[in-house]
């Protein structure tokens, strides 16, 4: 059988040290010889019907053995994580101790496998907290800013002969250049001044320019083929317009909505402005929640996990040797990972279950964001093996919700908040339960392609690799 230890090397990192018998080593060793007996081709036998001593012969019982651990290793190393019950981070490192015989297979198969786990660390005493947010106050401006964006969507453009300013659209024509040659030109761009939507440093060009003006100005682009290069910008004003605002009366409210006097639509405003203000509400107590719980309890961190992140980051946006936003990616990382690992902690110990319905509609939700069919947005989960970390996502966010409801959350000005629709209670306190939620493990069962391991805070968890008969073997990684 399968025995396995667990040596502890740092507070982040653990050396389990695998030994599997010649009896458990056995069937990945009959199924190496299947496998390449469909492989070979030998004169006088059909492919796939040669017998295990001419394989011998022909290949070598090196390379059975070699076939048999690089096919069981991922299950021997799945069954130490879970005999000693490791919450494994980022990748494995695997390597083979002690091979079995070639002569007869016998003597035991031996790897060590380093690998990085989540700390261990006393979760806070989140019970007995007091969140305080900014109160949501629905006052006159900020229902006259609501209305006037209203007012907006209506509004006309008229033009201007004068400089423009904040709020006003203009018309441009626009040219890059980069060391004297043109990369980029636009013609007939509508711009809103003041929004900052184009380039860096265009509304301080603009701002004072009336229409037959022009100027330039240095940006760094921010897409195409010279994206975050510096280049210098030439713009000209071809109009200014500013946008004149309907009155705000019955006539209005009538075509802008489905009221007849301005009073009801004010008062219809107010409402949304309320609901927006408790939804920011939520959000505010779920956000300082979580920093109040990071800085009540002390989470290590792997470092390569944290350089792993901030390594793929960085290369995605092309920006490896910015030393300063690499060190802003760095803090970013290491707070993600604290969060993960702390929401993980307490949804084990609130035994948070994720159902069927509940991990449905996240994808749903998820698939929009993103711009996808649910169905398309699965498949790319499956793809790329990424199923089992939604499910952890949805348990995080479940456990938080928890959490929320048992925390005592007032405005500033010490008024209770309403957080319906962020809190939660735990299953067995729900009144109309009507039958437990699947767990974690369960769920992925059930979804196609769904990985089998357990949810662990990180966003990847490899399996070691495929290794070779010597006695080291570096970076394992999925296969």
């Amino acid at each position: 059988m399968v025995t396995s230890t667990v040596e502890k090397l740092s507070p982040t990192r653990v050396k389990l040290h695998i030994t599997v018998t010649p009896d458990e080593l056995k069937p990945s060793i009959q199924h190496a010889y299947e496998h390449i007996a469909r492989d070979v081709q030998v004169p006088g036998f059909r492919k796939g019907k040669v017998p295990a001593p001419i394989i011998d012969q022909r290949v070598g019982r090196g390379a059975v053995i070699e076939h048999a651990v690089n096919e069981g290793l991922d299950g021997f190393f799945r069954a130490a994580v879970a005999e000693n019950d490791i919450k494994m981070l980022g990748r494995p490192s695997a390597d083979i101790v002690e091979w079995p015989s070639e002569k007869d297979f016998s003597g035991d198969l031996v790897v060590d496998v380093e690998v990085d786990v989540r700390p261990e660390f006393e979760l806070p005493d989140y019970e007995s907290l007091t969140i305080t947010v900014d109160a949501a106050e629905v006052d006159d401006a900020k229902l006259d800013e609501e209305l006037d964006r209203l007012r907006a969507r209506f509004g006309t453009l008229i033009p201007v002969d004068r400089p423009a300013a904040k709020g006003d659209f203009v018309e441009l024509d626009m040219v890059a250049t980069i060391d004297g040659a043109e990369i980029d030109r636009a013609e007939g761009v509508s711009y809103e001044v003041g929004s900052g939507e184009l380039l860096e440093g265009i509304d301080e060009a603009i701002e004072s320019l009336t229409a037959g003006e022009d100027t330039t100005f240095r940006s760094t682009l921010v897409g195409g083929d010279h994206a975050g290069e510096e280049a210098e910008v030439s713009v000209s004003v071809k109009a200014v317009k500013e946008r004149e605002l309907p009155e705000a009366d019955d006539d209005f409210a009538q075509m802008a909505s489905e009221f007849d006097t301005i009073a009801e639509l004010r008062d219809s405003l107010r409402e949304q402005v309320a609901s927006r203000s408790a939804f920011s509400q939520g959000s505010a107590a779920r956000d300082k929640l979580i920093e109040t719980l990071l800085e009540k309890v002390e989470i290590a961190v792997p470092e390569q996990l944290v350089e792993d992140e901030v390594h793929s980051h960085l290369e995605q946006e092309n920006r490896l040797e910015d030393d300063e936003h690499r060190a802003e990616v760095k803090e970013a990382s290491e707070k993600q990972f604290r969060t993960q690992m702390l929401l993980d902690a307490i949804a084990e110990k609130l035994e948070v279950q994720v159902s069927q319905d509940e991990f449905t509609q996240y994808l749903i939700q998820m698939s929009g964001q993103y711009g996808m069919a649910p169905q398309q947005f699965i498949e790319a989960l499956q793809q790329g093996n990424q199923l089992q970390a939604v499910i952890g996502d949805v348990a995080r966010n479940k456990a938080l919700a928890i959490v929320l409801g048992k925390v005592e959350v007032v405005d500033t000005n010490g008024k209770p908040v309403d957080l319906s629709g962020f809190a939660a209670v735990e299953e067995d306190e729900a009144a109309d339960a009507e039958a437990p939620a699947e767990t974690t493990d369960e769920v992925a069962a059930e979804e196609p392609g769904a990985d089998e391991a357990a949810v662990e805070a990180a966003p990847v968890e490899e399996k070691p690799k495929k290794t070779t008969r010597k006695k080291k073997t570096e970076e394992p990684a999925a296969e």
